[in-house]
């Protein structure tokens, strides 16, 4: 069953991406969901077949050995995932959007052929450290240090929820060089996480859902990194934290909306099977308005994230845009897998069903990537702005 909007005006390219991803999650991440999630499983044997069919390199160029698609295919693709497994879809989209991205826009030529060849093919997985313990949304108060003696860097703190972060090679990280600067003292560098001497990888959380995305903290003690690891000028890390959120924001959207769908499905099955007084739920009146709810709430979180991601390929200022599709996505996720879990009545709260488990992935969208307050600041400041 197929709920997505197919009158979005995709690409011949984009619809084939659509295609691809769809049967990929049906027939090999769809079995291994429910693996995923009990056993906090961490799908390794997918990494390959990720990669070749250039999923792990979506925004990378061909000559580095990536896809080289646009925004709008990579929306979808993380879409289609999420459908079947929100912890797979965060692993791919950790990896492109936070990892990825950022060397891609700010890296030297020598970084990117360093790096970017390694990420598309899957043989190095990325990850993103800006969080720490007590400097969640204050993205600015960093106290994770970094100190510039002769050429080498010397980086001391810890890092805090990064996602992908037990299995990850090479980590985009975010340091304080000078806090009476503030976020114009914040630099940005490249980590090789399983090669570098005084980093340690924390144990792995126990999560809500997503319980098969890995997240960790990252301790860095007396790091020394070399300039060539440097990403972007000093000075810069403030702002590609934010350019690089303001994508990765999307593609939360997609996920939001991916989850939301799942459970509207799985819904849609379940009113035409279940009979209650005499005839399938899916014929009472208010079990109908529950699902019309959750059509209507999906086709706008996807309409809004395409829009975002139309204006990203397009070059168009995004900011707001990827704000406000992250917000609404993520709340409607939400929404529709509770509306989900109430069409199944009982059967909704155990886990011989799956739509509990869209409950529990859906909630981590309104929090990670900036929650939903720091969303709501976002949009305020950007309409004051124009």
């Amino acid at each position: 069953m197929s709920t997505e909007n197919v009158e979005f005006e995709l690409t011949e390219e984009q619809r084939l991406v659509r295609s691809t991803a769809k049967d990929f999650a049906e027939k090999e991440v769809l079995p291994l969901a429910r693996k995923v999630d009990h056993e906090h499983y961490f799908p390794k044997e997918l990494i390959p077949k990720l990669s070749a069919l250039g999923f792990l390199g979506v925004f990378v160029p061909e000559e580095f050995g990536g896809a080289e698609l646009d925004f709008v295919s990579y929306s979808v693709i993380v879409e289609e995932l999420a459908r079947v497994c929100a912890s797979t879809s965060v692993i791919v989209s950790a990896h492109n959007s936070l990892c990825i991205w950022p060397i891609l826009n700010h890296a030297s030529d020598e970084q990117k052929k360093r790096y970017l060849p390694k990420l598309a093919s899957g043989e190095s997985l990325g990850c993103f450290a800006l969080s720490e313990p007590s400097t969640g949304s204050d993205a600015a108060a960093q106290t994770c240090m970094s100190k510039k003696e002769g050429d080498t860097w010397v980086i001391n703190g810890v890092k805090n929820w990064v996602t992908n972060g037990p299995e990850a090679d090479v980590c985009i990280l975010f340091t304080m060089e000078n806090p009476e600067e503030k976020h114009k003292g914040i630099n940005a560098f490249i980590v090789d996480l399983k090669t570098t001497k005084g980093v340690s990888i924390g144990k792995k959380e126990d999560k809500l859902g997503i319980c098969g995305s890995p997240t960790s903290s990252i301790t860095f003690d007396n790091v020394e990194l070399s300039n060539d690891q440097l990403l972007g000028t000093p000075g810069l890390g403030f702002k590609i934290a934010m350019s690089t959120l303001d994508g990765g924001r999307i593609g939360i959207a997609s996920q939001a909306v991916g989850i939301a769908r799942a459970a509207l499905e799985d819904s849609l099955q379940y009113a035409r099977e279940r009979k209650a007084f005499g005839k399938p739920i899916g014929q009472h009146q208010s079990i109908q308005n529950h699902l019309a709810d959750m059509s209507c709430s999906i086709d706008a979180a996807r309409l809004m994230a395409l829009s975002a991601s139309r204006r990203k390929d397009a070059k168009l200022p995004y900011t707001r845009a990827a704000a406000q599709a992250k917000l609404f996505a993520s709340e409607a996720s939400v929404q529709c897998a509770l509306k989900g879990i109430q069409i199944h009545g009982g059967y909704g709260y155990v886990r011989e069903f799956n739509v509990e488990r869209y409950l529990r992935d859906a909630k981590i969208t309104e929090i990670y990537e900036g929650t939903s307050e720091i969303q709501r600041l976002v949009i305020a400041s950007q309409l004051l702005k124009e």
